[in-house]
């Protein structure tokens, strides 16, 4: 069994997934074309990188955010658009908000991550109000649209194992529909949201691949020789322009749906 991914620097998990997590928000919200001023919650909201999209995008009336890690928390608060924000560390299984106490529940990268999406999921349409959107996206895992991707086969491939997320499956776009409507949400709607980022040079990244949660200790571990090897083949498969930047293309899963109104 892998171990546990954890995140807990930051600064490091910014230029990692930071930069990818606003690229695909910005698609993701842009689908999502919610009306302003709605009380959010952002459910794993790490070190604010959505949330930060929010704020500047949505006009919320109120935003909140919550995940389990205190380091991605504080790192949030740093960001000056999130002032006026609350944060809480707490689970997503278990949300520390009264029913209907929001009109958007979103969980951005996160649903693979949480033990019981199931109950995740159905804790957000809890804490939504009735005719409030409860929605997600998610890295296709399964069909390899996770952004580094080739960096994750060829270290398995090399026998080196590493970290995978507990409920990968739930990023399917069949998974995500059921899921939505086991939580008894209506007006279901899913989508396929491809970005792409490009790095200065191989060795740009190179040195933001050796930053990440599931890869960052991994790759620390190899011996030289194997390291090496790593690098080579990676450069051999993710060959840069005449320029020499390179560019590589990531693909999400999303997915939203109504919480209904409710009988008395």
């Amino acid at each position: 069994m892998s171990s546990q991914i954890t995140f807990n620097d930051g600064a490091a998990y910014e230029d990692y997934m930071g930069v990818w997590s606003r690229l695909v928000g910005e698609a993701f919200l842009e689908w999502l074309a919610p009306e302003p001023g709605k009380r959010w919650l952002d459910v794993g909201c790490g070190n604010g990188a959505f949330t930060e999209l929010i704020a500047d995008r949505c006009t919320p009336s109120s935003l909140h955010g919550i995940d389990p890690s205190p380091a991605q928390l504080d790192f949030a608060r740093t960001r000056p658009a999130l002032a006026a924000a609350q944060f809480r560390q707490g689970d997503a299984m278990a949300l520390p908000f009264a029913d209907d106490a929001v009109d958007a529940a979103v969980m951005p990268l996160v649903i693979f991550f949480v033990p019981d999406p199931a109950k995740g999921v159905a804790e957000m349409a809890r804490v939504v109000a009735p005719g409030g959107v409860v929605s997600a996206y998610a890295w296709d895992m399964a069909g390899g649209g996770f952004p580094y991707a080739a960096l994750l086969r060829e270290l398995r491939a090399m026998g080196v194992d590493v970290p995978t997320p507990p409920s990968a499956d739930a990023s399917r776009l069949d998974v995500l529909r059921a899921l939505w409507t086991g939580a008894g949400l209506e007006s279901i709607d899913t989508n396929e949201i491809t970005v792409q980022r490009t790095f200065a040079s191989f060795d740009d990244y190179w040195a933001t691949v050796r930053k990440g949660p599931s890869v960052g200790k991994p790759l620390k571990a190899m011996g030289t020789d194997a390291y090496a090897q790593l690098a080579e083949r990676l450069r051999a498969l993710l060959p840069a322009d005449a320029s020499g930047r390179l560019t590589l293309s990531a693909r999400a899963n999303a997915v939203r749906g109504t919480v209904p109104t409710r009988s008395n």
